[in-house]
């Protein structure tokens, strides 16, 4: 698995991933809101992060991370892949070599509050409403500094 850049021409590809992962990890969206992020996520949101994706050893894309001004954007792993170790691998990538520091989470989204926890960073504020101004509480978390400062790939 090695980690690159993100392109445009992989942008139908991480769409994909994108609604396979929110379909099995987040049960409390409408369909109705996934319709509605996935043109924004598409012609948006990719554009305003700098995208990176783990590519397996035939090339196929596993998974993909977005990276803003410190923050994880988004995270996201086909279905297949998760627990496999890509997650850890692109959030290790954002933090060493992009200097993510931060990530909100959906309150809902217990597996991915989770997993960030489990990487070292720390709930350190709520927010009662998503970005789209939907009843999806956002978790506002950091990284822990008395931890390597480090997210670490699992043993």
């Amino acid at each position: 698995m090695h980690i690159e850049r993100a392109e445009g021409k992989d942008h139908r590809v991480l769409i994909g991933i994108w609604e396979a992962s929110v379909r099995a990890t987040h049960d409390f969206l409408k369909e109705g809101d996934i319709e509605a992020l996935r043109p924004l996520i598409l012609e948006q949101y990719f554009d305003a992060v700098e995208l990176t994706c783990a590519r397996d050893e035939t090339g196929q894309i596993q998974g993909f991370c977005g990276v803003a001004e410190g923050n994880i954007e988004m995270l996201f792993i086909a279905p297949e892949a998760r627990g496999t170790g890509v997650g850890s691998l692109l959030a290790a990538h954002a933090v060493e070599r992009q200097g993510a520091t931060k990530v909100d989470v959906n309150e809902q989204n217990k597996q991915a509050l989770g997993f960030y926890k489990h990487i070292g960073f720390s709930v350190v504020g709520r927010s009662p409403l998503d970005g789209q101004g939907k009843p999806y509480p956002l978790l506002h978390m950091e990284l822990v500094q008395g931890r390597s400062g480090k997210a670490s790939t699992p043993a």
